[in-house]
């Protein structure tokens, strides 16, 4: 029987700190939200089978320490690379936001083009040498497998990120990623053409802000949408041209294709 309001589970500890923002987000998409502490959930790895969702929030976990997400996601990997490996495959979606995406890359969990779990892409130092700490404009890739971004052309986001240069093997994976329509969204310019710094704050392979994996059902992306789920949260909302938290939809895809598939 479908359910009514998919259950989203939010990682929490061990430096995450947007945990809050993100279940907000799956609450105002019709989602119910619940946040487990990874320690919790690695101790019981069975809870992870009550939800339709899994969600990695952004933040600093373990400091950055030996590179932003890398301890996170050798920690997780080996302790419920399994059991997240059995929620993908029963229908499960996962995102990562930011420091989450870091670690669904690091863990090999995306792109996961070749299907062997191996890390394949990586997040790394911004080109300015900045943490960078503003909006930015993405469009959506109406190519993608995504089930996130399905519907999307573009948006408003921010980001606040050190490391967030989108990295690829070789410019052929990178050609794989856009052949496969893995690639779900790019940093965009507002007046056209090819994004310049910092219209792509941190210099991405072919300005990729987000990738999928092949299911379409598990997402990575370096801005943050549960950061624009109200109109008060755009720099440009006493203009009153802003309407909605656009960030929103991408949440409201995720909670349908989650009702869907249950």
């Amino acid at each position: 029987m479908r359910v009514r309001r998919p259950r989203a589970c939010i990682i929490v500890g061990l430096g995450i700190n947007a945990d809050a923002e993100l279940a907000q987000a799956f609450i105002m998409a019709g989602a119910d939200a619940s946040c487990v502490h990874v320690l919790d959930l690695i101790a019981d790895s069975a809870r992870l089978a009550a939800f339709q969702i899994l969600a990695f929030p952004g933040g600093f976990s373990f400091g950055d320490h030996l590179g932003s997400g890398k301890v996170f996601a050798t920690l997780f990997k080996r302790n419920l690379g399994s059991a997240m490996g059995a929620f993908v495959s029963r229908g499960g979606l996962v995102i990562g936001v930011c420091n989450g995406f870091q670690v669904l890359a690091k863990m090999g969990v995306l792109p996961d083009v070749s299907g062997s779990g191996e890390q394949e892409v990586s997040l790394i130092h911004n080109d300015s040498g900045l943490f960078e700490d503003r909006w930015v404009r993405v469009s959506f890739d109406t190519r993608s497998r995504c089930v996130w971004t399905r519907g999307l052309q573009g948006m408003d986001l921010p980001v606040r990120h050190g490391e967030g240069k989108f990295v690829a093997r070789s410019t052929e994976a990178l050609a794989r990623l856009e052949a496969d329509g893995l690639i779900a969204l790019r940093y965009a310019s507002p007046r056209g053409g090819s994004p310049v710094y910092p219209e792509d704050p941190n210099g991405s392979d072919g300005h990729v802000a987000g990738v999928c994996d092949p299911s379409g059902r598990v997402f990575g992306l370096m801005p943050h949408p549960e950061a624009f789920i109200h109109p008060h949260h755009h720099p440009d909302w006493t203009t009153g041209a802003i309407a909605r938290g656009e960030g929103l939809l991408i949440f409201a895809n995720g909670v349908r294709a989650a009702r869907d598939a249950s």
